[in-house]
């Protein structure tokens, strides 16, 4: 690990104007590039205290052996050569999208003496126009067969060209209409030029004038009672309107523009690009990129520009850009964009209107990319055993953690506390056994004191379902099979260790005189409640969170579970007693395993937390005050923060509130007042207050 200070540069050494930087490791190899509109501040920013810098940062600075820059005239100019070196040099912690699958697109080899429609994938090469791209290789050669009729270009390979051209006869499609069989002289290079370059104003969106123009035809050719080529132009106009069919209009005034969301989490990002020309969706496609540099949306979109237009000229780069957040030089990139384009580009945020909504179809769509990406990579059986591998490693486990339990805490500004349980089994989740508190007894916002009394209850429940089943196996007949299910009826109580049923177990008893509360067992031999422990215990938080969740196993005696904590931040892992965390690889699989069980817990903590005030909220006591509205009832829940404090609080106090007056307050307190609070659930065997569970549903 290299010392930056080592490789600092002095004091007044680099210059206060724009230009692009490079790092370099000790090979001389370049690892990142990036660019400023004052080199000197930029640059200073990177060799402050260690401890200030992003994790990444952290990684590339003490990574790099040396730093070198280049100044340039112009912001524009600095934006250039950024793209151009990262091209060139492909630096490791420079973000690269990648395509998450290769989009096909309807390309034109203009470059040809005989231009050429076809399907073309991979990298763009000069002298062809290319549309799209698509989604389907299929649906281009739907459009193109639709097309030929009107523009009968050749779509035939260099071999089948040369072939036809030294026999003198044509293909099939030459016969049946569908090529100008330029192979074989009906139509000269210019003509047959001159049809590719119709089809390409076609495709660009100008569609118009070749259906009106084919329509004057039809009516002059029936009038001539010409009836057979009326009939043919007639069927040519169909087709090309079928042709345009299968782009749904979606914005008015034949508007050209490019559409790009970003959808992201701390490790990657996806991107999804509509282009919309003439008004209709000709294409999409998406990308998905490892987060390997500090980078924020806006410094996303700026890259994806970058790589979208960096090739581009002419009518390739759209008149307008819709982004999700604009990047930080804004003016610069719009001027780059303006020059590759030769005249203004529009780059904004959709404020309102169809733009905006088409926009959030697209965001959707970022969505669901990251969502499939991050499910076909926790699919695959050898990445999930790599990631339970790392994470033994780094936090020094015996064993791969095959059964992991995540524990998130959620609540309003102290109200409503809740708590979440998540489980994943082989690096999968198992949405059965996951669970849900509600956590009474104190207020406020302390996190800490909520993951102890969770942990605390999760596991006294453990070690009390552990002696329960103990019992059981020692009272089981020799002449039963191990995993036999008993013969004992259903518990009326939910079927989970966490909370204890709210009845003995009903129905006859065995053949042999079992215990009481005999534990039923699933179709596979486990027992329904939670009677064996997880390998690994994570708890959405830091040191503090982690300490608690420490304490509570070891105030019940446990010490073979394994805590750790994921700090949202920075995704540190946290251990108890470590004053450092521990830092995974950002690319590390077992990073990735534990941010989606946190991510998950969370998930699953906040629909709770959400449901349960909205519950409360409805079935109000504030309901039966005549007159009191929802805008009213919310007013008064948002100003005292509960129904709880509301009851306490005197006329006066509730006339503070906006919109309610004295009479009003009167019968606000009235009403609670003839109301008492639900007292909570108590399990009469136990005193203790039943937690409330959910098998796996949000």
């Amino acid at each position: 690990m290299a010392d930056p200070s080592s490789y600092r540069p002095k004091p007044g050494q680099i210059p206060d104007s724009p230009g692009v930087y490079k790092f370099r490791d000790e090979h001389r190899r370049v690892i990142y590039v990036g660019k400023a509109k004052n080199l000197r501040q930029r640059v200073a920013n990177y060799f402050q205290d260690l401890a200030g810098l992003h994790p990444r940062t952290r990684t590339m600075v003490t990574t790099a052996a040396s730093v070198e820059w280049t100044v340039v005239s112009t912001e524009v100019e600095a934006l250039q050569l950024e793209y151009s070196w990262i091209k060139e040099f492909d630096p490791r912690f420079n973000v690269k999208y990648r395509d998450d699958k290769s989009y096909p697109y309807l390309a034109v080899t203009l470059n040809e003496e005989f231009p050429r429609v076809q399907v073309m994938r991979g990298a763009k090469k000069k002298g062809v126009r290319y549309f799209g791209p698509y989604g389907h290789a299929w649906a281009i050669r739907e459009t193109v067969d639709l097309m030929l009729r009107v523009f009968p270009v050749r779509t035939c390979s260099a071999g089948v060209f040369k072939n036809a051209a030294r026999t003198g006869r044509p293909c099939l499609l030459g016969y049946i209409g569908k090529c100008s069989a330029p192979c074989v002289g009906r139509v000269t290079p210019e003509e047959h030029r001159e049809l590719a370059e119709d089809f390409c104003d076609f495709m660009a969106g100008r569609t118009g004038t070749y259906i009106r123009r084919l329509e004057k035809d039809m009516m002059q050719a029936a009038e001539e009672m010409e009836y057979e080529r009326a009939a043919r132009l007639r069927d040519d106009a169909e087709a090309l309107k079928r042709a345009m069919e299968k782009s749904a209009v979606v914005l008015a005034d034949a508007t050209d523009a490019d559409l790009i969301a970003v959808a992201e989490d701390e490790l990657e990002a996806a991107l999804q690009i509509f282009h919309v020309r003439g008004g209709r969706v000709r294409g999409q496609r998406g990308w998905v990129t490892d987060k390997v540099e500090a980078v924020d949306t806006s410094g996303l979109v700026e890259h994806a520009l970058q790589q979208l237009y960096g090739e581009e000229r002419g009518d390739a780069v759209p008149k307008e850009v819709l982004v999700p957040a604009l990047p930080e030089d804004t003016e610069a990139v719009s001027q780059w964009l303006a020059e590759r384009r030769g005249s203004q580009v529009s780059l904004r945020i959709p404020q309102r209107g169809d733009k905006k909504d088409l926009m959030a179809t697209v965001q959707r769509n970022a969505q669901q990319a990251l969502g499939l990406h991050k499910t076909k990579r926790a699919s695959d059986l050898t990445t999930r055993s790599r990631a339970l591998e790392e994470i033994a490693e780094a936090l020094g486990l015996d064993t791969a953690p095959l059964r992991i339990e995540c524990y998130d805490i959620s609540h309003l500004q102290g109200d409503d506390v809740v708590a979440s349980m998540v489980v994943f089994e082989d690096g999968l989740a198992r949405k059965s056994e996951y669970r849900r508190f509600q956590i009474k007894g104190f207020e406020g916002q302390d996190d800490v004191r909520s993951m102890h009394e969770v942990i605390g209850r999760r596991f006294k429940r453990y070690l009390q379902e552990k002696e329960r089943t103990g019992e059981w196996e020692e009272q089981r007949p020799t002449d039963t099979p191990a995993d036999e299910p008993a013969t004992t009826g259903p518990a009326t109580g939910p079927a989970t260790g966490l909370a204890p049923a709210t009845g003995p177990v009903t129905g006859p008893g065995p053949a042999v005189g079992l215990a009481e509360d005999a534990e039923p067992r699933e179709d596979d031999g486990r027992p329904k409640r939670f009677a064996y422990p997880p390998q690994l215990v994570v708890v959405d938080g830091g040191q503090p969170q982690v300490a608690a969740a420490r304490r509570a196993l070891d105030e019940l005696g446990i010490d073979d579970i394994a805590v750790c904590g994921l700090a949202k931040r920075l995704e540190e892992v946290w251990l108890p007693d470590d004053d450092d965390p521990v830092v995974l690889p950002r690319s590390s699989e077992g990073l990735y395993l534990l941010q989606r069980v946190r991510d998950e817990a969370h998930r699953f903590a906040i629909t709770y937390q959400r449901a349960k005030r909205a519950k409360r909220i409805r079935s109000s006591p504030l309901d039966d005050v005549s007159g009191l509205g929802e805008t009213r009832k919310q007013a008064l829940i948002k100003h005292f923060g509960s129904v709880k404090k509301l009851r306490q609080a005197t006329i006066d106090e509730i006339c503070e509130v906006p919109g309610i007056g004295r009479r009003t307050a009167e019968s606000v307190a009235a009403a609670l007042a003839s109301t008492t609070p639900a007292a909570p659930a108590v399990n009469t065997a136990t005193g203790e207050i039943i937690e409330e569970d959910d098998g796996g549903s949000s």
